[in-house]
């Protein structure tokens, strides 16, 4: 008796080849763990995404959301494993902070529910308007953030069909890999391909030329220093850029002084001040510039004299070029480490360092990604606002005010013109922590995407039918 083939079980047996094919190659031993997606040499990586999107791009959205469902429960149950191993590899950050970072990447970081299609009908017919993915997608990835980065990036492509090659940074670059490892851990376990995540052991500036020049690779996002995004937008294809950010706090006198204080302590501390959204320097109306900073001492901040601020100036700065720069091997340091360096003792019960500043002073105009926060007073809101407008420096990323006149913050909004303003809450509401909407670690000012999702990494596709499929 001869059996009849359906084209579906066709279909599923090519695609099981395929997948077949798609993990030769994957799995580096490393330290004797093996880790699957990661690859000696970059131009097979780039060919094991590619031949795993060939498979993903076909794939329902119903599966598609089975392997994100995957990957979402192994970031929940291994995201203390990844903090702590973030924290150890850096030196930056807080396990704690971390630990609830991936926890938001689990759960709030959108899937294909982000891919919605649009239909435009009328008298000449139906037209669809669709997500389409780019295909392959390379990107590269911070210390900063490396496994929140990866794994946030990772749900969105693969949710809009894409397969991602990571040249992760040489800094995180055990943290990057393990990342990449559970992701294609999570999709075998959903009855995935392996390599929808790909990732080179030894990252390097010519793995990263290489998958810029690939012609496999059909876009770009870039999450890191202005440096390396504004290569990546030169390249000449599509690139998503997340730049540089310094943040701004403005309190007016109209705000609840108990609730801003401990809000933007709590926001310029979240894992030591590492994220690009965090409150990064404050200007305070004058009358209620003293209620605010003993708020602030109330809630973890220990406030040091002026003289103290130069003297820790000559510590966390550095010249280059004849400007001052951050010296790097501070970024993501715990508060207490700082006050240690100027001769003071403190327990773990302080999380910031403030002082007092004037508007050019370094530690106002410099991003320095460190639990240390400038305060500058201002006589009026129309000051504060040039202030925090020049100290942002045209970034566009983020701003934030507390206060409860409209006027007020309707004329920050616009004067500012950041894509994110937080009002009367922590930064990291900004990114759905406490706070509506989603989560993403690539906020793509430069390039105009906002905060990424699965439809930044999708391009629109129009299909039209004349005088049919019309009911009515």
């Amino acid at each position: 008796m001869v059996m009849e083939v359906t084209q579906q079980q066709i279909e599923t047996i090519v695609h099981q080849v395929i997948a077949g094919l798609s993990t030769g190659g994957s799995g580096v031993v490393i330290g004797g763990k093996t880790y699957l997606g990661v690859f000696e040499d970059m131009n097979e990586a780039i060919e094991a995404a590619h031949q795993a999107q060939l498979i993903l791009r076909d794939m329902s959205f119903e599966k598609r959301e089975k392997i994100l469902d995957s990957i979402r429960a192994l970031i929940t149950e291994e995201a203390p494993v990844l903090a702590k191993l973030g924290v150890e590899e850096t030196g930056m950050g807080r396990v704690q902070d971390k630990t609830l970072k991936h926890l938001y990447v689990a759960k709030k970081t959108p899937g294909t529910e982000d891919l919605k299609t649009e239909a435009i009908s009328g008298d000449n017919g139906l037209t669809l308007l669709e997500h389409a993915p780019y295909g392959v997608i390379g990107a590269l990835t911070p210390s900063t953030n490396p496994s929140e980065t990866i794994l946030c990036n990772s749900i969105g492509m693969i949710a809009g069909g894409n397969t991602v090659v990571f040249n992760a940074h040489p800094g995180a670059i055990k943290t990057s890999l393990y990342a990449v490892d559970l992701i294609n851990r999570a999709a075998k376990a959903a009855g995935g391909p392996l390599n929808m995540a790909v990732a080179v052991a030894k990252p390097t500036m010519e793995t990263s030329d290489i998958m810029v020049k690939h012609p496999y690779v059909k876009m770009l996002c870039c999450t890191g220093g202005p440096g390396v995004v504004k290569a990546m937008l030169s390249s000449g294809k599509k690139a998503i850029g997340a730049g540089a950010g310094n943040p701004p706090v403005i309190v007016d006198e109209t705000a609840d002084i108990k609730k801003a204080g401990k809000d933007i302590i709590d926001g310029c501390c979240f894992d030591n001040n590492l994220p690009c959204i965090a409150e990064k320097e404050v200007f305070a109306l004058q009358p209620i510039a003293d209620e605010l900073i003993y708020v602030m001492q109330q809630n973890g901040a220990y406030l040091i004299t002026r003289e103290q601020m130069h003297q820790l100036e000559k510590i966390v700065l550095i010249d280059k070029g004849g400007k001052k720069a951050i010296n790097k091997k501070w970024v993501g340091k715990d508060a207490k480490l700082f006050l240690k360096q100027i001769g003071v003792e403190v327990g773990d019960d302080i999380r910031c360092v403030i002082c007092e500043a004037e508007e050019m002073d370094p530690f106002v105009q410099l991003e320095l990604m460190m639990p240390i926060l400038a305060i500058v007073r201002v006589p009026d809101i129309d000051t504060a606002i040039a202030m925090a407008v020049k100290a942002e420096h045209g970034n566009r990323h983020t701003a934030h005010m507390h206060s409860k006149n409209i006027d007020n913050l309707t004329k920050f909004a616009k004067a500012v013109e950041t894509t994110i303003f937080v009002k009367n809450a922590p930064s990291y509401a900004g990114i759905g922590v406490g706070g509506e909407g989603h989560c993403t670690f690539t906020i793509a000012g430069p390039t105009g995407e906002g905060l990424t999702s699965a439809k930044s990494f999708t391009r629109r596709r129009r299909c039209t039918m004349v005088d049919s499929f019309r009911i009515v």
